[in-house]
């Protein structure tokens, strides 16, 4: 047990640290593209920066599965503290701008989460929202690990997870991509750092509609897929007991 928390404190200052970082690249972005402060319409990004941001994403998110497969032991544990750092890492990243730019003014505050495969958009509550079902799955994983239940997330809890993840990401790409897709195919979308056309046409969304039905219904499967996974440890551990 005492080696789990040491392991779980490292990745947590390994998350935050990360998370400080992230912030600290968002707020070199926004001092040269919002000085007044961001909002919303976007403004057009330097295409270099900008496909740089693109690969920084993938790169921070490369950096968190590789501290979960490097703190982890089993296949499903690894998985656990890489959702644990990223969540870790999402919440500090907003705790980080409060703290030096004295932003997000509330949770309902719109924000760009990322730009794979296209822009995802929704107010801050919904990630951190996200982020905490991640951190209480996490430490569902890990304990049962730790105390040698050897758990596993079966068809349906997957199925939960991955389904639930899908809406999701739908609940913050559907505004956007519903007014980006009236002028313009998807193709061009994916395509739109070498399309002027696209770039300035995407400098006049403001997003005024998430969808927290669609949202609230992808968390709903993610909790009822914790839940599941939760009790059913709970019988096997008091039908192995009673052996």
């Amino acid at each position: 047990m005492k080696t789990i928390t040491k392991t779980i404190i490292w990745i947590t200052i390994f998350s935050i640290a990360m998370g400080f970082l992230e912030t600290a690249v968002v707020v070199y972005i926004r001092a040269l593209y919002y000085p007044a402060g961001f909002a919303f319409p976007m403004v057009i990004i330097d295409k270099n920066i900008m496909v740089t941001e693109l690969f920084r994403e993938a790169a921070t998110i490369i950096m968190l599965v590789v501290a979960g497969i490097i703190a982890g032991r089993k296949p499903l544990e690894k998985f656990a503290f890489f959702i644990y750092s990223f969540a870790i890492w999402d919440i500090f990243y907003y705790v980080f701008l409060k703290m030096i730019l004295n932003w997000p003014e509330s949770f309902m505050t719109w924000d760009v989460l990322f730009f794979i495969p296209i822009t995802w958009i929704g107010p801050v509550l919904a990630p951190i929202i996200n982020s905490v079902t991640m951190i209480i799955l996490a430490l569902l994983i890990i304990y049962f690990t730790e105390n040698k239940e050897n758990p596993k997330l079966n068809f349906s809890e997957w199925s939960l997870l991955i389904i639930g993840s899908l809406v999701v990401i739908v609940s913050f790409t559907y505004e956007y991509a519903i007014f980006m897709m009236g002028t313009f195919s998807f193709g061009q979308i994916l395509d739109a750092f070498n399309n002027p056309e696209v770039l300035k046409y995407a400098t006049k969304f403001i997003p005024s509609n998430f969808k927290w039905l669609v949202f609230s219904t992808g968390v709903g499967m993610h909790l009822i897929s914790i839940s599941l996974f939760y009790f059913r440890q709970i019988k096997l551990k008091s039908a192995n007991k009673s052996f």
